[in-house]
Order: C-alpha cells, then structure tokens, then sequence
C-alpha cells in the first residue's frame, strides 16, 4: 500500500537530484532540466498532501490546482529561459554558465 510517506521520499530524492545538477552542472540547459526537477518534485508533494492529508475537499482541491499553476508558471519560465539561452549563445558563441558575463560591470 502507497502510503504519503513513499509520496515524500521519492519527492525528496527528485529534489536532490535537481539540486546536484543546478549545483553541479554547467550547461544552462541542464540547469533548467533541474530546475524542473525540483519544481515536480514540490509538484508530487502537494499531490501527496492532496491525496492523503486529514484536509475537508476544499483544500484537497486547492492543493491540486496549486498544482496546474505550478506547472503553468514552469512552463513559461522554461520558454523565457530558452529563449534567454538562446540569445545568449547568438551573442557570446558559448551557452556556458562560466563564460556569460553580460550582467557584470
């Protein structure tokens, strides 16, 4: 039986595997897949809470439309980000995170 306790765990192993790649990695575009990650991984937590937490329906419902804004807020992030990269790469030839230095003085 899956219990809220198995919803947590594979949330928080999705959530460390986001944090190491945004920490560790220097490709933007794999900064923005761990970024990702870490936005489902709360996604699966507040499914988690909706599913099984001792909350009257209202919040259950409100725990899952939380949800969609979540992912409707991330997919725009990630089309503005892309697009972001991409303009960057046009301008400077490199989408490394080390050789974009534009916003300093």
């Amino acid at each position: 039986m899956i219990t809220l306790a198995h919803f947590q765990v594979l949330a928080a192993a999705l959530f460390a595997v986001g944090m190491y790649g945004v920490l560790s990695r220097r490709s933007p575009v794999i900064i923005l897949m761990a970024i990702e990650l870490m936005l489902n991984a709360v996604n699966i937590n507040l499914i988690g809470f909706a599913a099984f937490g001792d909350f009257p329906e209202a919040h259950r419902t409100f725990g899952q439309v939380l949800v969609v804004f979540v992912i409707t807020i991330a997919a725009a992030e990630l089309a503005l980000a892309v697009a972001i990269i991409l303009r960057l790469y046009r301008n400077k030839g490199s989408a490394n995170v080390d050789d974009v230095n534009i916003m300093k003085w």
